[in-house]
């Protein structure tokens, strides 16, 4: 910091009493500062000059009278004037404080309610007026048609000739839940027996269910008490409970078929190997006709009866029986009660097709166990056969050749096999030819396996393994070409569709809890979204199927001729 050079500290001080009357109150304030304020801009402008000015009292000009002479350095000591005021301040121990103001709070809510109704009406639509056609065509236009008109035409000829959409239905219907239980049937004197529902059967009208009790587990069964029971599923006040038909038989019945045309007839056989066929409409006499004890009588049970027309009559039908004793028997009611044989067939070990492999007979048996039975849609002289040895075999009504067996009986029996083939891992319990076409049919044997088969290669088409138990029951469905059910020993109902899926069932229901086996089922041809299933519970259960098993899918039928030309090939 540059210092400054002053006069004696005494003439400064009287100077400064002459110039200012405050300087004596300066005085006693406190120390004077020595140093004079300058402005730096008047430092710059006045240059030495002015530094002379300042140090002589601010002149700038010559000395003059009353002016002190010019600034010389000198180093003076420092001089202080203590102050007074601070020290009268000390004594006094004065103290000031300060406090803000209180600071005030306030809550406040509101809440606001409004109620708005509003209402519209419309107007009466105004009718848009339409221009008038123009009485001209416009020439683009013409043009236009003109240029395009073969291409339309070409194209229309086109969709005329397409298939695309043959078969297809619209269906409005809203989607229903797929498998439902609308009753569960049972005659409780049966049940305590421990008898199972052997076979179940819809009548011509579809509005009764019958089914047989008997069994199907090892022992015999042939003097053991049994029942036919029926269910007219349309009365008023239905008891599942209780049948509306009950009939009394000695021997276990093993299948049901109800007549084609007479809505109360139904036939029945026999562990015993009997035939029998009831009217259930009359419960006091229901017995309309039976073969009896004779050397035409199957001697083993009798697992199938099939109505079929006669040849020269069709209004009027005979019975068809296979049993396990390799006989297939055509019976006639005739006066007295009596089923009179009026045809027959053998099943002979020697006189079947050499492509089969079949294990050699015990004890020289010759005879082949027939234990299932289906005919031709198409055909009614074609039926195939399932048996014991676990091979399907196609047969004809029309077979001429004489069958090589000793077994009696009045009237001459005829070889009926054409083709065996590949054999299932165990007995078939259950054939079934599809409606739809006439080369395909389905079997479902003891080693859990479902083979689907066309009758024009010993191969099967397709093989699916649906338990690891026995199948019981196959049977096509009467609506659906590409849907068949089958009944498993696992307690289970299996619904097929081969349009979705080749390998796994489309729909798995549950008919019995302790996963007792299911004996058989069949499709109500009239009523087609009902399905009945009995169980070794001695249980009817009646299944309502959506339309997604009822109603027939676009190219269905295309698709299983695909399928059956697959085989051909």
């Amino acid at each position: 910091m540059v210092g400054i050079a002053s006069p004696p500290l005494s003439s400064a001080l009287e100077a400064q009493g002459r110039r200012s009357p405050r300087s004596a109150q300066a005085r006693q304030g406190g120390a004077i500062s020595m140093a004079t304020r300058v402005q730096p801009r008047q430092l710059c402008r006045a240059g030495s000059a002015g530094a002379e000015a300042l140090a002589t009292g601010g002149a700038a000009s010559a000395e003059g009278p009353g002016r002190p002479g010019p600034l010389q350095d000198e180093t003076l000591g420092v001089a202080s004037v203590p102050s007074q005021w601070r020290g009268v301040q000390g004594i006094r121990r004065e103290t000031r404080s300060c406090q803000t103001a209180s600071i005030a709070t306030a809550e406040k809510a509101a809440q606001t309610r409004k109620h708005v109704d509003a209402e519209v009406q419309t107007e009466a639509p105004v009718p848009v007026s339409v221009p008038p056609t123009s009485l001209h065509d416009d020439p683009r236009l013409a043009a236009f048609l003109r240029r395009v008109e073969a291409m339309v035409i070409r194209e229309l000829n086109k969709n005329w000739q397409s298939h695309a959409f043959d078969g297809f239905e619209v269906n409005w219907t809203e989607q229903q839940p797929t498998v439902t239980c609308l009753h569960t049937l049972g005659y409780p004197p049966a049940q305590g027996q421990g008898l199972h529902v052997t076979s179940v059967s819809w009548n011509t009208t579809g509005s009764v269910v019958a089914c047989a009790y008997g069994r199907l587990d090892d022992g015999d069964w042939s003097t053991l008490k049994s029942f036919v029971c029926a269910w007219n599923l349309d009365r008023r006040g239905l008891n599942p409970q209780q049948p509306s038909a009950v009939v009394e038989v000695p021997s276990a019945v093993m299948c049901l078929a109800f007549h084609p045309t007479q809505p109360s007839h139904v036939a029945g056989g026999l562990y015993s190997g009997e035939v029998l066929v009831w009217d259930v409409s009359n419960p006091e006499d229901p017995l309309l006709w039976r073969t009896g004890l004779t050397d035409d009588t199957h001697t083993d049970p009798v697992y199938q009866v099939v109505w079929l027309p006669e040849p020269r009559h069709s209004h009027r039908f005979q019975v068809l029986s296979v049993a396990t004793d390799g006989k297939v028997l055509l019976w006639q009611g005739v006066g007295a009660g009596q089923l009179q044989l009026t045809d027959g067939f053998a099943l002979v070990v020697q006189q079947l097709p050499r492509n089969a492999k079949l294990k050699k007979p015990p004890r020289g048996e010759t005879e082949v166990g027939a234990t299932a039975v289906a005919f031709s849609s198409f055909d009614p002289r074609l039926f195939v056969l399932g048996t014991e040895g676990g091979f399907p075999l196609k047969c004809s009504l029309a077979a001429e050749e004489a069958a090589l067996t000793r077994m009696p009986s009045s009237v001459p029996l005829r070889a009926p096999a054409q083709l065996t083939f590949s054999p299932h891992g165990g007995p078939i319990y259950s054939v079934s030819c599809s409606p739809f076409h006439r080369n395909l049919f389905l079997s479902a044997g003891t080693d859990g396996h479902i083979h689907l088969y066309s009758m024009l290669q010993a191969q099967p088409l397709a093989s699916l393994q649906l338990s690891h138990k026995y199948l019981f029951a196959v049977r096509w469905s009467p609506v659906r070409p590409l849907v068949f059910a089958a009944a498993s020993g696992e307690g289970d109902v299996q619904l097929f569709d081969l349009q979705k899926s080749s390998q796994k069932p489309t729909v798995s229901i549950k008919q019995t809890q302790d996963e007792s086996p299911v004996y058989c089922l069949e499709f109500n041809r009239q009523q087609t979204q009902l399905l009945a299933a009995g169980d070794a519970e001695g249980t009817v259960k009646v299944w309502q199927l959506s339309t997604e098993f009822t109603e027939q899918g676009p190219r269905e039928t295309e698709d299983l001729e695909q399928l059956a030309a697959e085989v051909a090939t």
